[in-house]
């Protein structure tokens, strides 16, 4: 496999520079980036209050313009390379106060002439914030798209639809007290959109799980039933069509050996590990080589992470497949100076920013015709 990876990589560079004896590959970039705390100024009916001029962000015109001129920049260079010159195809987000930052975002005068689609629900998160999937009208055509909400409580239930139900199984299997199974966590829903990339049926869930606030270990079964209920997505996608095309991907809040990525979903770290039916999560091995796309205390984790289908990760490269990935981590979203150099570039002491996490891509390619 890796001697089939590393001939890819000669025959695909070649294909950049147009060298006429080997094959070429056509090539898009998928992403996601938590835009942190996309807001608007106007005062809604969700938890902004933060967010508006004499919130306690001071959060005016000039600061949101600026964000939005920030998060475009990203936007538009997001996994450019000497092998891609475009933008992504498909761009997944979370921290997005409503529809209305997306169309300001897609309609910046740097974006616009991209001409991406918006799909999004309302969440029901406490913070009032969504994720949602931006997309290339030109290359990829929504279907079908849902969102399915995470239905957790306090004291230990987990994705079940009916409260009782999911109290009793938590006594049954894990000894929670029932009298504290009481009030609903809300948080955000997962986010699936089927649809056409440039004629390939492609499936995207979009995930923004439940924080660690609270600390690790008492927030990681909010977090563990999120992982459950993305594989139970994924494995409904599988029931009907064994040989589905499925990305996954968000800000997970958990690293790749975490048990809800590595045992909720399964994620496999290795190709060589993952069976039919299963996922691969290439974000392992960069997490594994000190890699991350957000710091903590001068420490760095990777929990923006992107995962793929089995049938994405096969050797057959007349329609779309995985070939890499990458955490885009360019000099001008870096903190350069402070406590927090070397971090991501934040708003801070009244300066606007870019996001508190660096976004992460994978490269899909296949063979040109």
């Amino acid at each position: 496999m890796k001697n089939r990876i590393a001939v890819l990589f000669v025959l695909f560079f070649s294909m950049a520079s147009m060298t006429a004896q080997q094959k070429k590959f056509a090539v898009h970039t998928v992403a996601f980036y938590n835009f942190e705390n996309l807001f608007d100024t106007i005062n809604g009916p969700n938890y902004d209050e933060e967010w508006l001029p004499d919130g306690a962000q001071n959060w005016t015109g000039k600061k949101y313009k600026k964000k939005l001129d920030n998060l475009s920049r990203v936007l538009v260079e997001l996994g450019t390379s000497d092998v891609q010159k475009e933008s992504p195809v498909l761009i997944g987000g979370c921290e997005i106060e409503n529809r209305r930052v997306l169309e300001d975002l897609v309609k910046h005068p740097t974006l616009i002439n991209k001409d991406y689609g918006i799909v999004h629900f309302d969440s029901p998160d406490k913070r009032g914030i969504d994720v949602a999937l931006l997309y290339k009208k030109k290359h990829f055509q929504p279907l079908s798209y849902k969102n399915i909400p995470l239905i957790i409580y306090e004291g230990g239930a987990k994705d079940k639809k009916d409260k009782k139900e999911a109290a009793e199984e938590d006594e049954k299997e894990e000894n929670v007290n029932l009298d504290k199974v009481t009030k609903r966590i809300y948080t955000r829903d997962q986010l699936l959109v089927t649809g056409l990339l440039d004629g390939e049926e492609v499936n995207v869930i979009v995930n923004h799980w439940p924080s660690r606030s609270g600390g690790e270990k008492k927030s990681s079964p909010n977090r563990e039933a999120a992982g459950r209920l993305n594989r139970k997505i994924i494995d409904s996608i599988y029931a009907i069509n064994p040989n589905a095309k499925i990305i996954s991907m968000g800000d997970l809040n958990d690293g790749s050996f975490n048990k809800s990525v590595k045992t909720e979903v399964g994620a496999k770290g290795k190709r060589s590990e993952v069976k039919p039916l299963g996922i691969y999560n290439p974000m392992q091995q960069m997490a594994e080589e000190g890699i991350g796309t957000l710091a903590y205390r001068d420490a760095w984790d990777l929990f923006d992470i992107i995962m793929v289908s089995e049938p994405l990760i096969r050797n057959d490269y007349s329609s779309w497949r995985y070939w890499k990935a990458g955490v885009y981590n360019k000099p001008f979203l870096v903190q350069k100076t402070g406590q927090y150099k070397g971090y991501p570039l934040r708003n801070s002491n009244g300066e606007v920013g870019f996001s508190d996490h660096f976004p992460v891509y994978v490269y899909l390619i296949k063979e040109a015709k």
